[in-house]
């Protein structure tokens, strides 16, 4: 899913962001609990949400590798 109407006050930048690349994965919970993500380069893009137990198998697959 993907939202464009969360507080812009929330954000926080990913732990696993490039510092010097400008590859930014701001990420931060909604009000329903769901997980939302986006581009800090390209916020006006919007956001996708994701449920917590798809975040975690996102962000497992993420630190094993398996995306590449």
């Amino acid at each position: 899913m993907m939202r464009h109407d969360l507080p812009e006050g929330k954000w926080k930048k990913s732990s696993y962001s490039g510092a010097q690349q400008g590859d930014c994965l701001e990420v931060q919970t909604t009000e329903e609990g769901l997980v939302a993500a986006r581009d800090s380069k390209s916020p006006h893009l919007g956001a996708f949400v994701f449920g917590p137990d798809q975040w975690a198998a996102f962000v497992d697959d993420v630190k094993s590798g398996r995306l590449g």
